[in-house]
Formats: structure tokens, C-alpha cells, sequence
């Protein structure tokens, strides 16, 4: 037991070989043979080895362990490098020499940044992934809710990233550009359905509810279902704002028209103001509230119908006042129509309805045209005829003037009347140039014309050539009563010269107007009839409607003739009259 208890001084511990003395001892003091001590060290011996053995395999085992791991941590290092784009990454060791735990331990901190950035890479791109998809939702108008979307592990390198946030920003901005036109077309909604005086939030509603002003803008739908429903719906609200003005401006031209044909009072006018404000306007220029309702042209239609109503009742009014409009120029143009019958006839067609009266006002308006037109045609040679008739009315008056054997006498209003005789000569003096000119310009309009020029019913030429022809007549008789005065002065001398006294002078044969009937063809050759001519023998003036003289204008002395009825209907129609025998 003493050898049990031995240590190795030097190690201060049991050792194999302090332990093999004492079995020794053991062996000895029981006395065992040498070959039983043979065998028992054979089996210490292989029980040694079988332990060497195992611990080696162990050994083995673990550093193979480590050799995967470190294996493994470089592929995966390689795999991060790849994955992430990293050329080169800062903490990769440049050794590959040392031990495996060494190798390890180097390589095991690059390892934990790599994955980590590989985390926080996986993270941006499922973000920017995830925005991707809910904006390609929201253009293709997909409402369901989806998973994020999976990120492909094997590239979460940065140009994968930026390409991804490329494409994000083009899809932001695309969506921008959607929300903006959306947000116009709402707007345009909105003013049209105002215009047009309807409920603004059914009509963008109906398109989609988050269209409606009590959602948010980033919550209004923006896809292309949703842009094209709005497009149409535009469209149809400005067509229908277009109809409805063009139905508007139609109802509020009747209505003018319906006013200006019963002289509707400016205040009737007034209340309609808001309809016909918009007449001439175009459909961009239409921005009132409600100018276009349904309501406010129902409005207008019931006040068409109205006016429709009283105008059948006020035909004939109207259709007087338009025929007493037709006299007037007619009288003002000097032409001369049988009033009576018109009025008749307009009376017969509106009694026994054989006319619409819109017709009929249109053919009287048309009538109106073709007078006024006639009328300005005329204008020349009236004006020229007024003139005309002016200076015989003058040379009428000089006439009388120069027969008054006192018109030098220093009466009172005597220097006037010189002054007057004067300014008639010389206006007397351009007579025969104005009916020259007047001849050869009525010729030339009734050659335009294709029908005779008359004045009051009376052909223009044949007044003219009987005035040529009286005017010689009046020279001639004016040369025989000189000739006449110079054969009693002639006859006075000799009698003076015979007898030695002045015998009494002959009483003087008064002058006589040449204005008595001649049995003269007129123009259009019909012997026997006396045509009117101007006032310039007796200055007489027109008479007015209440029986006194009306010093404005010179009208036809009582030797005029008036054309007939028929005759002057066939001047209106175009075609030539026939003069009757007086």
C-alpha cells in the first residue's frame, strides 16, 4: 500500500509509471507469475491504446468539423459577396494560413456584418417591392390586399436597388400625373354639373366613391377604369351643355323675335334677362351657376309657347304694322300702291287661315327688302327730282316776279325779293343740264330695271319730255308777246308821227301760261292724256292730310294724272304698266 501512496516528486502528481511500481509491488507481494504480469501489462497496454485511439478519432472528428465550418463560412462569405454585389468588402482577412480556429475566428466578424447587411438589404427591398405593388394596384385598380412580395435573395445588390427604386419613382410619378388629371377632371365635373345646375356628388359617385370631396386626395382612385369613366362622363356633360345651349340661344332668339313683333315692354324683356344674356356667347363662355338648368329652359319654353299664343291672336296687328311699314317706303320712294287691297288681302289670309303666320311675316319681311332695296335704288334720281321740281317751283315764282310791273318800287321787302330773283335765275339756269341728267339716269335704271320710272303713278320720262315740251312752248309764247309789244310800240310811233299826238296805249295782252292741255303723245305713246308735271306756273304748294299748305315739298300741280292701281301693282311685280286714257 506504501507504493500506492508514491508520487512523483517532480510532478507532484500520480503518474503511468508510479502507478505501474506500485502494481509491480502488488504483483510481487501476491506473487504472481511473470506470464500473468505479461498478460495484464498486454491488456493495460491495449487498454491505452484503445483510449489513444479514441481520443485521436475524436480529435479527427473535430477538426473535420472545423474544416466544414470554415468551408462553409468561406462559401457563404463568397455567396454574401455575390448576393450583395461586393467586389471587395473591408474585414475580409487576407491570410488564409494558422490554425482552423484561427481561420475561424477571423473570418466569423465579416460574416456577421455581411448578414446583417443582408438583412437590412432584404428590408429595402421588400419595402421598395411592397410600394411597387400597391402603386401598379392602384393603376390597374386591383383592390385586393396581397402578401409582400418575395425578395429574390440572390441579387440584393445595390444597382438591383436602385433600379427598383427607379422604376418606383417612375411609377410615383406616373401616379402624380394620375391623381393630378383625376383632380382635373373632378374639377371639371364639378363646373359643369354647376353650369348645368345638377348634383355634382352623384355624378362623380356614380363614377367612384372615393372620388367624393369627403375622402382625402391620396385616397382617390386613380385608375384607368376610373380616368376613362371620368373622360366619358366629361364628355357627355359638355355635350349635354352644349345642347343645352344651342336649345337656350335658339328660345331665346324667338323670344327677341317674339318681342320685337309685339313691342314687348323693356321691363317683360327684363325678366328674361338671364336667358338671353347668353345669345351670342360660346360654351366655354358659359361659367354661370345654373345659366343652363333644366328648370330655367323649361322657363324659356313655357314663355315661347306663351308669346306663340298672343302672336296668333296679334296677327293682324303685326301684320298691319308691317304693311304700314311696306307704305311708308313705298311712299318715301314715291312709287304708288294700292293699300286697300293689300291690306284685303292680308285680312282674307289670316281669317280663313290660308297662310301660316310666320309665312306670311316672312313674305312680308321679304317684301320689306325688296322695297327698302328698290327704295335706296331710286334714292339718286328722287333726290335729283326733288331738286328738279324745287327750281321750277322757283322759275315759277321768277315768272311771276317778272311780270309784276312793281318789283322795282321801294316797297317794303322789295330789296329781298331782288335777292331772291337773283339766286332763281341762276338756279333756272341750270334747269335744262339737271333734266338732262335726270333723263339720261332714269334711262339707265330703267334699263337695269326692265320697267318704267314713275313718280306718284306717273312715268318719270314722259313728265319730263312734257316739261321740255312746255318749257318750249313758254319760250315761244314769251318770243311772240315781245314780238307782239314791239309791233303796238312800232304801231304808236307811226300813229304819234301821222297825227302829232300819242294816242292811248293799246291795252296789252296779258301773258298766259303754257300750261293748258296739249293733245301730245306721252312717253309710252297714248295720245290725248295729260301727264303731271311740277308745280312751276302757279307755285302751288303739296297739301298736307289737314288742308293746309305744306311749304316742305313741292307736290304735282292739278293737271296731274295718277296712275292706276293695276298699274302701279304691276310696278311692284316688275312689269311695265299700261297708262290709261284720262
Amino acid at each position: 500500500m506504501a507504493a500506492l501512496d508514491d508520487k512523483n516528486p517532480l510532478l507532484g502528481e500520480t503518474t503511468c509509471g508510479s502507478l505501474l511500481q506500485q502494481l509491480q509491488q502488488i504483483w510481487d507481494e501476491v506473487g504472481e507469475t511473470d506470464e500473468e504480469r505479461d498478460k495484464m501489462l498486454l491488456q493495460l497496454e491495449q487498454e491505452c491504446l484503445d483510449v489513444y485511439k479514441r481520443k485521436v478519432n475524436q480529435a479527427a472528428k473535430s477538426r473535420a468539423h472545423l474544416l466544414q465550418e470554415l468551408a462553409d463560412a468561406k462559401v457563404e462569405l463568397l455567396s454574401l459577396l455575390s448576393a450583395l454585389g461586393e467586389k471587395t468588402f473591408v474585414g475580409i482577412p487576407d491570410k488564409t494560413t494558422g490554425t482552423i480556429k484561427e481561420q475561424l475566428a477571423a473570418i466569423a466578424p465579416t460574416l456577421e456584418k455581411l448578414m446583417k447587411l443582408k438583412e437590412e438589404r432584404l428590408q429595402e427591398f421588400s419595402d421598395v417591392q411592397s410600394q411597387i405593388q400597391k402603386i401598379c394596384g392602384e393603376i390597374s385598380g386591383t383592390t385586393e390586399r396581397v402578401e409582400r412580395p418575395a425578395v429574390d435573395e440572390s441579387d440584393l445588390s445595390l444597382k438591383k436597388l436602385d433600379e427598383f427604386h427607379a422604376h418606383l419613382q417612375e411609377l410615383q410619378k406616373e401616379k402624380s400625373e394620375r391623381l393630378h388629371k383625376v383632380l382635373e377632371f373632378v374639377s371639371t365635373v364639378h363646373d359643369l354639373c354647376a353650369v348645368l345646375g345638377m348634383d355634382f356628388f352623384s355624378a362623380v359617385t356614380e363614377v367612384h366613391p372615393s372620388l367624393n370631396d369627403s375622402t382625402g386626395v391620396q385616397c382617390k382612385s386613380i385608375s384607368n377604369d376610373t380616368l376613362s369613366r371620368l373622360a366619358k362622363t366629361v364628355l357627355a356633360l359638355k355635350e349635354d351643355k352644349r345642347q343645352r345651349l344651342q336649345k337656350l340661344q335658339n328660345l331665346a332668339t324667338q323670344l327677341i323675335d317674339l318681342w320685337n313683333l309685339m313691342d314687348t315692354p323693356e321691363e317683360e324683356r327684363n325678366l328674361f334677362n338671364h336667358v338671353t344674356c347668353n345669345i351670342s356667347a360660346s360654351v366655354d363662355e358659359v361659367t354661370i351657376p345654373g345659366a343652363l338648368a333644366l328648370d330655367l329652359i323649361e322657363q324659356a319654353e313655357v314663355e315661347v309657347e306663351r308669346l306663340d299664343k298672343l302672336k296668333a291672336s296679334k296677327m293682324k296687328e303685326i301684320a298691319f304694322k308691317r304693311q304700314a311699314e311696306l307704305e311708308e317706303i313705298f311712299a318715301h320712294a314715291r312709287i304708288e300702291i294700292d293699300s286697300e287691297a293689300a291690306r284685303g288681302k292680308i285680312m282674307v289670309l289670316i281669317d280663313f287661315g290660308n297662310v301660316e303666320p310666320a309665312d306670311l311675316l316672312a313674305d312680308m319681311d321679304n317684301q320689306i327688302a325688296k322695297a327698302k332695296e328698290e327704295a335706296l335704288s331710286r334714292k339718286d334720281i328722287l333726290d335729283k327730282v326733288e331738286k328738279w321740281m324745287s327750281a321750277c317751283e322757283e322759275e315759277s315764282w321768277l315768272d311771276d316776279y317778272n311780270r309784276d310791273d312793281n318789283r322795282y318800287n321801294a316797297s317794303r321787302g322789295a330789296h329781298f325779293n331782288l335777292k331772291r330773283a337773283e339766286k332763281a335765275r341762276l338756279l333756272v339756269n341750270k334747269i335744262p343740264a339737271l333734266v338732262d341728267t335726270l333723263v339720261t339716269k332714269t334711262r339707265a335704271w330703267e334699263q337695269d330695271h326692265g320697267i318704267s320710272f314713275t313718280y306718284d303713278g306717273v312715268p318719270l320720262l314722259a313728265m319730263l319730255d312734257e316739261y321740255a315740251m312746255l318749257r318750249h312752248d313758254r319760250e315761244e309764247e314769251k318770243r311772240r308777246l315781245r314780238d307782239q309789244k314791239k309791233f303796238h310800240e312800232q304801231l304808236s310811233k307811226e300813229q304819234e308821227a301821222m297825227f302829232g299826238s300819242t294816242p292811248s296805249p293799246a291795252r296789252q295782252v296779258s301773258m298766259k301760261k303754257a300750261v293748258g292741255p296739249r293733245a301730245n303723245a306721252g312717253a309710252n305713246g297714248t295720245a290725248g292724256r295729260r301727264l303731271s308735271l311740277p308745280a312751276h306756273q302757279n307755285g302751288s304748294r303739296s297739301i298736307n292730310k289737314d288742308g293746309k299748305r305744306d311749304s316742305s315739298r313741292p307736290i304735282a300741280p292739278v293737271n296731274y294724272v295718277s296712275i292706276s292701281k293695276e298699274d302701279a301693282a304691276s310696278h311692284i311685280s316688275g312689269t311695265e304698266p299700261v297708262p290709261s286714257t284720262p
